[in-house]
Parts: C-alpha cells; sequence; structure tokens
C-alpha cells in the first residue's frame, strides 16, 4: 500500500510545490478561497500534497464515547492516546481509527480539545481548541511540510502545523496552540488503570479498515514518505523512534534497553505491550515497539511529550538536542 501511495502521488506532490516560494500554486486559491496566502511564515515550496485535498482524510467533528470495559473491538496490545485531564474522565482515542481520521476534535468536561495523529511522523499531539475567546474546529488539510501534516481550522481556514501547533499560514499566522498532556499505551495499559476510563468507538458512516494499518511495513520501509530534509545526525536512522520533550529527543532503541532514564529534569519509563501502528497490515498483531511515560523528576507530573520518528524531530528542530547517553 505505501509503495503504490508513494507512485500515485509523488508527481502531484512536486507539482504543487513547483511555484515561487510566497506565490501560493494557483490550484491552492481555487481551493482555498477563504486562506489568507498573504500571511505566511514558511515557503510555500516546502509544502507538498499528500495525494488528498481539503478533508479527503476526514476528521471527526461527532464521536461516541462508552465505558472502555464495555469495548468489543479493541484488542490489549493495540496502540490508543490517552488523555487524563483534571476534571474529566480519562479518555482514550483508538490509533486503529485515528489512522484514517487524523483529527478528532472533541469536547470534554473540562474543555473542548483535538486529539491529532499523523501516521507519516508517528506523531500525536492533542492540542486545546480555545484560542482568543473562540474554540476552533480543526480539519485535515491534505498537505504535508517535511511529511507531518498540515491541519486547517474552519473558522478562517489558516493552516497549522502539527508538529508544532503553530499556524504557519492565514490569518491565524504565529498563534500557538496550547499542547494538551497526552500519552500513546497499549488497550490493556489503560483499562487496567482506568477500569472507569471512556474509550472512543468506531466512527459511524464511514467505510473504512479500521484495524488495518494503510501504511503496511511503512516503519521499517527506510525513508519517509514525500520528506525532502536532511538525514538525522548521529547514525539515526529516519525512521528511528525518539522521545521528544521541548527540544530534546532521546532514543527509543536507548531507552527499551535501559527502561528507565532520568536527566535533563525528566523520568522517562518503558514497558513492553504495545504494538507498533505502522508495521504490519493487522495493527493488533504488529510487533511490540512498547509504551513509555515521561514525568518530571521532581514532581512526577506528566509532562508534554510525544513519540515521533526522527527525521521529523530533526525537520523541525534542527538545533535540538540528541540525548544519547554515553
Amino acid at each position: 500500500m505505501f509503495r503504490f501511495c508513494l507512485a500515485a502521488v509523488l508527481t502531484f506532490g512536486l507539482a504543487t510545490a513547483a511555484g515561487a516560494e510566497q506565490d501560493p500554486p494557483r490550484d491552492w486559491t481555487w481551493e482555498w478561497t477563504e486562506t489568507d496566502f498573504s500571511r505566511a511564515s514558511i515557503p510555500f515550496a516546502e509544502i507538498f500534497s499528500g495525494g488528498v485535498r481539503k478533508d479527503g482524510i476526514p476528521a471527526l467533528d461527532s464521536v461516541v464515547m462508552l465505558p472502555a470495559t464495555e469495548d468489543r473491538e479493541l484488542q490489549g496490545p493495540e496502540p490508543l492516546v490517552t488523555v487524563e485531564i483534571e476534571g474529566a474522565v480519562p479518555r482514550a482515542y483508538p490509533i486503529r481509527y485515528l489512522t484514517w481520521h487524523e483529527i478528532v476534535n472533541d469536547d470534554t468536561a473540562a474543555f473542548p480539545i483535538a486529539v491529532t495523529f499523523c501516521p507519516l511522523c508517528n506523531s500525536a499531539l492533542v492540542f486545546d481548541r480555545r484560542v482568543g475567546g473562540e474554540v476552533l474546529d480543526f480539519g485535515v488539510s491534505g498537505k504535508l511540510r517535511f511529511s507531518d501534516m498540515v491541519m486547517y481550522d474552519r473558522q478562517t481556514e489558516s493552516w497549522w502545523q502539527q508538529f508544532t501547533g503553530e499556524a504557519i499560514v492565514g490569518e491565524m499566522l504565529g498563534t500557538q496552540l496550547t499542547s494538551v498532556v497526552n500519552w500513546m499505551e497499549s488497550f490493556d495499559a489503560f483499562l487496567e488503570r482506568n477500569p472507569d476510563g471512556l474509550v472512543m468507538q468506531r466512527p459511524q458512516g464511514f467505510t473504512r479498515a479500521y484495524g488495518a494499518n494503510p501504511y503496511a511495513g511503512y516503519d521499517s520501509s527506510g525513508w519517509p514518505f514525500l520528506y525532502r530534509g536532511e538525514t538525522p545526525p548521529h547514525g539515526i536512522a529516519p525512521l528511528a523512534r525518539v522521545i521528544r520533550v521541548e527540544e530534546r529527543a532521546w532514543p527509543l532503541e536507548r531507552l527499551s534497553r535501559q527502561e528507565e532514564i532520568t536527566e535533563a529534569g525528566v523520568t522517562i519509563t518503558w514497558d513492553a505491550g504495545m504494538t507498533s501502528a505502522l508495521d504490519g497490515r493487522d495493527i493488533a498483531a504488529s510487533r511490540d515497539v512498547g509504551q513509555i511515560r515521561v514525568r518530571d523528576a521532581q514532581s512526577g507530573a506528566d509532562l508534554v511529550h510525544e513519540v515521533v520518528f526522527a527525521f521529523a524531530f530533526h525537520a523541525f528542530l534542527p538545533d535540538g538536542e540528541w540525548m544519547l547517553g554515553e
């Protein structure tokens, strides 16, 4: 599937990015009539088509959350995104659904959130949807920058970089979304810790092979899809997983050997038991990559982080610090 997608969209992606750096391609202005392309912080040539147009990957705006104990579709080692907000019941968003939709606009008892997952970067990030007194709704633009999803908000059609949570094109230019602490873990781990927690149910009204990985073999393919940036330093493979905390990255391979690392003010732990979302065709039966938690070394509070492919960390944080140990 991955090779087919690459062949199918490479020509279109190159054509989309072929314009002058600050002159958007004409088809963008036809499709994005409400986007203010005069306001941009990045060269337009860095943005490629991912092979679909706006909303070709449909974000979810209405989801059903049920008690995790009542779920009959998820299997124990499947990965999901966990959100535990004070004042709200813990919620889990299965990757088997996020892979096909990439964004969930949800409302918790505390505040509205956007749960996002970029399969090409393995990047799961959650944002507060409140900006300047307004609640934004996010969709998938169909565009990529350094192989990372470019989101858009439906209120102004500004474009947002998923990796940074920052508006890079349009009326909202420079606005920074507030990150919400989350982590990726197995269904078993979530259920054990939160027997009264909620889990997102299968989306209704869509025909998708939920539970199947449309990017089979991607995380061992050697090179990221439509990526034109530099190779990470220190001999680190582009598709190696790293734990990003602010501007530092710890290789997952190092953590899986040591199982716990405390340095730079954080404690990171690793446990086996969660499958890769980007390995085999069947997510639940894929190889075990383990699950991590990142906490403040002093207070023990969970910290904002993500487990992301090394190429994305280097592309967006070229001066970032690589925590390689001795």
